[in-house]
């Protein structure tokens, strides 16, 4: 079984006794030189009172063991608190001698709700589609491919209709299905021809419109009032909101059709047992409010949880805000193809396979400007070159550029090797860790390697029970964890030389530091995929 952060907490407080979590693990460079783990002080206070942690309670957090527990080496009180150190070479050990384990999803033992992702935004065109509702399409993007790497059982809606969204989400690396045939509404219409109210004064309709349905009472009746506008009242019912929510109905139905039930779903079906959440920016909340409503009124199948992950407004600094998201993808693409060009000194625009490059520098700038922020709160974007800078290191950019030093890193390697310079790379259980003492080599496998599991379960964590119509996601931890990485990567990679002098003695430390990195690429491309970015060998 893989060492896991939480499972050593749980631990440590467990040895503790009764009462609340009081551990916590620490990240700063400055702290893991003296420990890995703190409980503070005044937490103990509060537990023991003025005496010491009884000395029987250290020497069990001593010989903690367990599974998923972190071997630990010492325990002692400081002015600080009760300061844990583990035994970082077994640590190595048991981490980078299985780097599979820890570059991958933690699958869990019982399947989740099945969840069906939609996404307003993308029933229109792509010249239509404000930053907004860009940063919508790209979270349920990225929170769709977290809950599939946890195998839960996810549907898309809509099927894009409009002829060149298919390729402006490919631009964007955004997988999402498009329409084969439009759902039937004739159930729906006829339910809603039964609850409409007569047009008020002969009040005029659209065209397309079959009338409307009060909303009040419904919102009364259930009880679902929280977090629901209190301006509610009616909806205009219409061919196109019908054709809505025959698309939503049909993916929920959809389930209960399905003879192969895949890898997370369950023997029953129904409505009940799954979720749809709604990703919407703010600006379209409002109108999603009352679609949800009218679906509870016309289908009695219903899903009963229904969330909304409402995107927050993206403003632009120096910049009008009537700038699209094909604009903004041209504008980041030209800025990336002009930044190499000045690199370089030359314009790459006729090379097939560096306009590829440039395409992919340009989404992942796109997506770590667009994700790094939690999806609730507000987004400020700066249009400036200093974006799209490897030199910075915040950017989309300065993450596939470290992606690309490990790649030339391990083709270095392997051109020694086949040159003779140094041997084959010998089996990782021969390896020696205990040569891992650089304060960077701890960095990264503490606060990258280790956690990287609990990371990504939290990325694809939905509070399902939680009360109220909003919900929240953690999208924005794997671009923040990401650009973490490559800072500590470039800190380190920058001032150890990984590949020394072909000298035999100096071997084992060298294949040691390799088998390090190997992890921190395995983890680095494992992230990249959770944005649908792929690695990059060169930039």
């Amino acid at each position: 079984m893989r060492l896991g952060v939480e499972e050593t907490l749980g631990a440590l407080n467990a040895a503790l006794g009764p009462g609340g979590p009081v551990w916590f693990k620490e990240t700063r460079a400055r702290h893991l030189r003296v420990r890995d783990f703190l409980a503070p002080r005044r937490a103990l206070e509060a537990r023991f009172g003025d005496d010491q942690v009884p000395e029987r309670v250290v020497h069990a957090i001593v010989g903690l063991q367990g599974p998923g527990v972190a071997p630990v080496l010492s325990c002692a009180p400081t002015p600080a608190g009760l300061a844990l150190q583990l035994r970082r070479s077994a640590v190595f050990e048991r981490v980078l001698g299985a780097v599979a384990a820890y570059a991958a999803p933690t699958v869990p033992a019982a399947p989740g709700p099945r969840v069906v992702l939609h996404c307003p935004a993308l029933r229109g065109s792509p010249c239509a589609l404000r930053l907004s509702q860009l940063r919508a399409v790209l979270v349920a993007d990225h929170l769709a491919r977290a809950l599939h790497a946890h195998r839960v059982s996810v549907r898309l809606v809509p099927a894009v209709r409009d002829p060149h969204m298919p390729t402006f989400l490919q631009q964007l690396r955004v997988d999402w299905p498009a329409a084969s045939e439009r759902a039937a509404t004739e159930a729906l219409r006829s339910r809603a021809l039964a609850e409409l109210t007569p047009a008020r004064n002969a009040e005029a309709l659209p065209p397309g419109a079959l009338g409307r349905v009060y909303l009040k009472e419904l919102v009364d009746e259930r009880g679902r009032t929280t977090g629901y506008d209190p301006n509610l009242d009616s909806c205009l019912v219409t061919e196109d909101l019908l054709a809505v929510l025959a698309e939503l109905q049909q993916a929920v139905q959809d389930w209960a059709e399905d003879s192969s039930l895949g890898l997370a779903a369950a023997p029953d079906a129904g409505a009940d047992s799954c979720m749809v959440v709604h990703v919407v920016s703010c600006e379209e909340e409002f109108q999603q409010q009352k679609l949800d409503l009218v679906w509870w009124k016309l289908d009695d199948q219903a899903p009963l949880r229904q969330k909304h992950l409402v995107c927050g407004p993206v403003k632009v600094a120096g910049a009008p805000g009537t700038l699209t998201a094909p604009e903004y993808y041209e504008l980041r693409h030209a800025q990336v193809c002009k930044a190499s060009a000045l690199k370089r000194g030359r314009d790459l625009a006729q090379d097939s396979a560096w306009m590829e490059i440039f395409r992919v520098l340009c989404v992942a700038t796109i997506k770590f400007e667009m994700l790094s922020t939690a999806p609730q709160s507000q987004l400020l974007l700066a249009l400036a070159d200093s974006s799209i800078s490897t030199k910075g290191t915040k950017s989309g950019t300065f993450v596939m550029y470290n992606c690309a030093r490990l790649a030339t890193l391990f083709e270095g390697y392997k051109c020694s090797m086949e040159q003779g310079l140094y041997p084959t790379f010998p089996p990782v259980s021969s390896l020696d860790f205990s040569l891992l003492h650089d304060e960077g080599e701890w960095l990264l496998l503490f606060n990258s390697i280790l956690p990287f599991p609990d990371l990504l379960s939290q990325t694809a964590a939905l509070p399902c029970t939680a009360p109220g119509l909003h919900i929240t996601a953690r999208t924005e931890m794997v671009c923040k964890f990401l650009v973490q990485l490559s800072m500590d990567f470039s800190s380190y990679y920058n001032r150890v030389h990984i590949l020394g002098e072909p000298r035999p003695h100096l071997f084992g430390q060298m294949f040691a530091r390799l088998q390090l990195l190997r992890a921190v690429r395995e983890v680095l491309h494992t992230g990249l995929a959770m944005l649908g970015l792929p690695p990059l060998s060169h930039i």
